[in-house]
């Protein structure tokens, strides 16, 4: 086997749920990570001080002591091969700054406003993050000879179309500001690959779940739920369903689609039978040996019922499928919420 020649990868959105897991596989791998966030209090900052408390080599105990104070906004942190700058994509000054400071071999762009239902209310925020804050990369990229950009977009685009979902599926219509701020963000990666010869590959990500992920997502909340018993509140009878993915084969995939593709667009997805809502439930019941009270709620509007991915051309293009089964990745779940419960206990949902 060929030894790993280092690279110096531009990881934005380094303290989220999955530009953490990604980080640590490319560090582990021997290369160089700078990774930025602008450590944003839309969910809780305390899990986001501790995914970066282990990127810089600590055991994930270093959190701030309130929901929207990051321990680690103050300034730059390094240990090892990874340095984290607090930044904000959206400011260009600051964008240009980090391309002159650093020489990239490639930008992995997973810095983004999720959720659909607060992108509702908020479009102009996603707008301005998901788009402009891309361009501000992009743009960068042009101007110091980077070439290849890894972006991150959403299953959201499917939204309306029938499962499996395909990349040749018709995604022009998106039902959400959030879809519609991943679909702009998809024109201008291929936009920029077209004008600037940027190698471009845009990553769809189904549902994802695992140790330290988002506390506004469903597995999260209902293993906190679940374990503190608290009633869940599952919109919906339960029967929609999701094609759950792991974290660890969502950063791997990542990272695979860092080879060279001129553009494209690929699935990122479990690969699975979709799994319901309620068979989720059960699947932490189990590994929590409790019993889940669930206060039901109209389905919401904005969410889509049923996701399922086509992951062939992953497959194909990226050399890339699932490892991990969803009940395997769910008791992995849960035995990091175990072994973190002390501090989890006081995160905000």
């Amino acid at each position: 086997m060929q030894p790993v020649v280092p690279s110096t990868y531009l990881l934005t959105g380094a303290a989220g749920f999955i530009g953490a897991r990604t980080a640590e596989l490319l560090l582990a791998a021997g290369h160089h990570v700078v990774g930025v966030d602008n450590l944003n209090a839309y969910y809780d900052v305390r899990l986001k001080d501790h995914r970066l408390h282990r990127l810089l080599q600590g055991d994930g105990s270093r959190v701030g002591s309130a929901p929207d104070a990051s321990a680690f906004a103050v300034g730059e942190s390094r240990a090892g091969n990874f340095t984290f700058v607090p930044m904000d994509i959206e400011d260009p000054a600051a964008v240009a700054a980090l391309f002159e400071r650093w020489q990239f071999d490639a930008v992995i762009n997973l810095a983004a406003r999720a959720g659909v239902r607060y992108s509702v209310e908020h479009p102009e925020v996603y707008a301005s993050t998901n788009v402009s804050g891309g361009v501000n990369l992009l743009q960068a990229m042009a101007r110091t000879g980077v070439k290849k950009y890894v972006l991150a977009s959403s299953s959201s685009l499917y939204a309306g179309a029938m499962p499996p979902f395909s990349e040749t599926d018709d995604v022009t219509r998106p039902l959400s500001p959030y879809a519609a701020s991943k679909l702009g963000a998809e024109a201008m990666a291929c936009a920029f690959h077209h004008m600037h010869d940027i190698d471009a590959t845009v990553l769809r990500y189904f549902t994802v779940y695992g140790p330290a992920g988002r506390p506004d997502m469903s597995p999260f909340r209902f293993i906190k739920w679940i374990d503190e018993g608290t009633p869940i509140e599952l919109f919906g009878d339960g029967s929609q369903t999701r094609d759950f993915t792991f974290v660890d084969d969502i950063a791997a995939g990542t990272i695979a689609a860092l080879r060279p593709v001129g553009y494209d667009v690929v699935n990122l997805g479990g690969g699975n039978e979709p799994m319901a809502i309620n068979r989720m439930i059960q699947g932490f019941e189990r590994a929590l040996n409790k019993s889940a009270v669930i206060d039901r709620k109209p389905f919401h509007l904005g969410d889509m019922r049923n996701t399922q991915a086509d992951v062939s051309k992953a497959a194909r293009l990226l050399n890339w499928t699932p490892q991990v089964k969803p009940e395997v990745g769910f008791d992995r779940t849960v035995a990091w919420y175990e072994a973190n419960r002390s501090w989890l206990k006081d995160i905000q949902l």
